[in-house]
């Protein structure tokens, strides 16, 4: 694990390599905390509230979950195999001090069980890329990440559909487990569409904004997520797992796979063979 703090945020980076069914208590119960998952390999993990009470909200890629301090908190897969996250937790008397700034208790006070908003997933991983680079300028820029990150995390938030942006909870289900089922296969667009009662513009709007990524790139990132799970539970050739996650050969799927990792292949498997 690696910790470092900015700004009264303490961030906390963890690897684990994992075999089959986890379930565990998430740690920081006594803290206002954000967790977020910057890798995972294996079938999905999910936060829940009680170990034997699944999470009702489902899965999105980049998802992430807030929790206020005293609230307990549980993370369970099914079958994981490796995962990174990152764990930032809020000294709001610090940060109020610092930023200047009066929080809104109803924001610091409501949890958020699974959501996904790409700019904070973006920040959290440029901070947890920085936490252990000891640069004197790396101080600057951690602060200023974390103030965005705050700022974002606690902004007021609108109303539920006031927007009438995102998709409706059963359209992001049907979408997903449509995706899920077919990886690798070439999906059309208008049939998404089609399957979430909605024309083509808006349904991508809205998935976006439910997901924090276009169709195509969440397609994309599942498929490097199951070519992550065959480079750590298999001896296959690169060029076997391209074919099996349905990239041209393996030049385009390494170039395509460090564009997403930051990493060639070979380099993410031999990390993280134990």
């Amino acid at each position: 694990m690696s910790r470092r703090a900015w700004n009264g945020v303490s961030v906390d980076i963890a690897e684990f390599h994992c075999g089959g069914r986890v379930a565990h208590h998430l740690c920081y119960e006594n803290e206002t905390r954000l967790s977020v998952l910057l890798e995972e390999v294996g079938s999905h993990c999910e936060p829940r509230l009680r170990e034997d009470q699944p999470c009702p909200i489902g899965y999105m890629p980049r998802h992430m979950h807030f929790a206020p301090a005293g609230m307990e908190m549980w993370g369970y897969s099914a079958d994981a195999r490796f995962v990174k996250d990152a764990t930032l937790t809020f000294d709001l008397a610090v940060l109020g001090d610092r930023l200047a700034t009066k929080f809104n208790a109803d924001t610091t006070a409501a949890p958020r069980l699974r959501f996904c908003d790409d700019r904070i997933w973006t920040l959290v991983k440029l901070l947890s890329d920085a936490v252990n680079d000891r640069d004197p300028s790396t101080q600057l820029y951690g602060d200023g990440l974390t103030a965005a990150i705050v700022a974002r995390l606690f902004a007021d938030r609108p109303e539920p559909g006031e927007d009438g942006s995102g998709l409706a909870p059963w359209q992001l289900r049907r979408i997903v487990e449509y995706l899920d089922a077919h990886l690798p296969e070439r999906v059309d667009l208008a049939h998404l569409a089609a399957l979430a009662d909605l024309s083509q513009s808006h349904f991508s709007r809205a998935f976006k904004a439910s997901t924090g990524m276009a169709p195509y790139r969440w397609q994309l990132d599942a498929r490097v997520r199951r070519a992550q799970a065959l480079l750590i539970d298999s001896h296959a050739s690169l060029d076997q797992v391209a074919e099996a996650t349905g990239f041209a050969d393996a030049v385009h799927f390494g170039r395509t796979f460090r564009k997403l990792t930051g990493a060639t292949p070979a380099a993410w498997r031999r990390d993280r063979k134990n």
